[in-house]
């Protein structure tokens, strides 16, 4: 079983994919947004067997939610309707703040890192929800 995790961005889509065993997230590819963007889902679907979305759900620091969370519940909508998988909104808080973190760390130029934020966002999102099902 995989899961595939999903950074929902204004002109980007993150991906990060789960192992087999859907222990470890990595980071997959990032998808620009487009027409075309369900159909690059649907392949990425397709070549890796994915099971369940997590999306990351944006909510503000404070916990309640503003209007780029009624934008990701109405692209989880449109998810679940055309893949018929379950799709788990999951608290993205902090995400793209870790993901620029480790690639600070690892010493990557700026463009460098604008080119993988999102999909290591994803890998955080994705990440913090594998784990938390081991608990």
């Amino acid at each position: 079983m995989r899961i595939m995790g999903l950074d929902l961005g204004e002109k980007t889509i993150g991906v990060a994919m789960s192992d087999p065993l859907a222990l470890t997230a990595q980071a997959l590819k990032v998808i620009k947004r487009s027409p075309g963007e369900m159909e690059e889902l649907a392949q990425i679907i397709a070549d890796y067997d994915v099971e369940e979305i997590v999306l990351g759900y944006p909510r503000n620091m404070n916990g309640s939610l503003g209007e780029r969370a009624k934008l990701t519940e109405e692209f989880a909508e449109v998810l679940k309707k055309k893949f018929s998988l379950k799709i788990i909104l999951w608290d993205e808080r902090l995400s793209t703040m870790g993901a620029t973190r480790v690639l600070l760390e690892a010493d990557l130029s700026r463009a460098k890192r604008k080119k993988v934020i999102d999909k290591m966002a994803a890998v955080f999102i994705l990440q913090g929800y594998l784990d938390s099902r081991r608990n």
